[in-house]
């Protein structure tokens, strides 16, 4: 009886393959759906081949090639990384912080890192710098989220860093604010606008190339740690009595997902609604385990941003800002799940 007890907790600790496949089967369709949707069509099958020529060394240089590698290519994998970089952040924050309401802009990243864009915009610096300068407005917004939190001596309290990520948050949302006014409304002004709306439109290679490696570095602390961070929704309590140290894992999770955060509101603007909704549907595949959860919440988040953004760029003759359809459809599914749910979130 104990060694098939013992059998069963191991296939419970296993991610479901299933789960995991299904997911990424969802990826798979989205990516191709959105290389091929377009007023340039293109099939899987030209789609496919394409891709094993360049693989393959040879570079034809056709109107369905040119199409394929320098526009939709760079911006469905764009996509793909941000959507799975948000979902991936706003599972981890959730576990963190015990709350299904907190998101990844829950310390002021998102203002932040929205803060140092339109500054940028302002600025009329060029594109990489206004990429570097959101990013690291981002990180600079939570290091003084934390550093606020310290000061008061309640550093490692998770209500008041949270509190004091609204405070910051209010302040460079204010700030963002005060940069509109002060644009110039024929020129500045609707850049603003619409990059704070979300989009990918503007996105190339060099930017996935500045974006990718920052969201992969801050995924693989999740991953590594998955069973530990799973043991944090379990309570302060019970995570230290099974040996884990609570705090320092915590700010490990904080600064992982900030550095995803970061980097995908760089290269898309602010997006939202993503690390909120998705990792309520993944738990509903594959239930509270975050080393279930994390992968598949991932592969959704991906997906489903692959998805949104063809739908941004195929709906209408003018582009619909991202930011404004994941409202639309989160929002109705995420009130859908509340009305659903009849037990705890985790």
């Amino acid at each position: 009886m104990a060694a098939g007890e013992q059998a069963r907790a191991g296939r419970a600790r296993t991610p479901g393959a299933a789960q995991i496949a299904l997911a990424a089967a969802l990826l798979g369709l989205a990516l191709v759906i959105g290389l091929g949707a377009g007023p340039f069509d293109l099939g899987p099958g030209r789609i496919l081949s394409l891709i094993a020529g360049r693989l393959a060394g040879e570079a034809p240089a056709d109107a369905a090639a040119t199409v394929l590698f320098n526009i939709r290519l760079p911006r469905v994998l764009g996509a793909a990384l941000v959507g799975a970089a948000l979902s991936a952040a706003g599972a981890a924050y959730q576990v963190t912080f015990r709350n299904p309401l907190v998101s990844p802009d829950i310390l002021g990243v998102s203002t932040g890192a929205g803060l140092g864009a339109v500054l940028g915009i302002f600025l009329g610096l060029p594109v990489v710098a206004i990429l570097g300068l959101s990013f690291g407005s981002g990180l600079a917004t939570v290091a003084l989220v934390v550093a606020v939190a310290s000061g008061l001596g309640r550093g490692q309290d998770i209500l008041a860093l949270a509190l004091c990520g609204i405070a910051v948050g209010a302040l460079a949302g204010a700030g963002i604010s005060l940069v509109k006014v002060l644009a110039d409304p024929e020129d500045q002004l609707p850049a603003i606008t619409f990059w704070l709306l979300g989009s990918l439109a503007g996105l190339q290679g060099g930017d996935l190339g500045l974006a990718g490696p920052a969201i992969l570095l801050g995924l693989l602390p999740l991953v590594a740690l998955r069973w530990r961070i799973g043991l944090l929704a379990l309570g302060e309590d019970e995570a230290k009595a099974l040996g884990v140290d609570t705090a320092r894992l915590r700010l490990v999770v904080v600064l992982s997902a900030t550095l995803m955060s970061a980097s995908a509101v760089a290269v898309a603007g602010v997006v939202g609604w993503i690390g909120l909704m998705v990792p309520h549907v993944a738990r509903l595949i594959t239930g509270p385990g975050f080393e279930r959860l994390l992968p598949v919440a991932t592969l959704l988040g991906a997906a489903f941003l692959v998805a949104v953004d063809t739908a941004a760029r195929s709906m209408a003759t003018t582009e619909v800002p991202l930011g404004i359809l994941t409202a639309v459809i989160g929002a109705p599914i995420f009130l859908g799940l509340l009305a659903r749910s009849d037990r705890g979130w985790s």
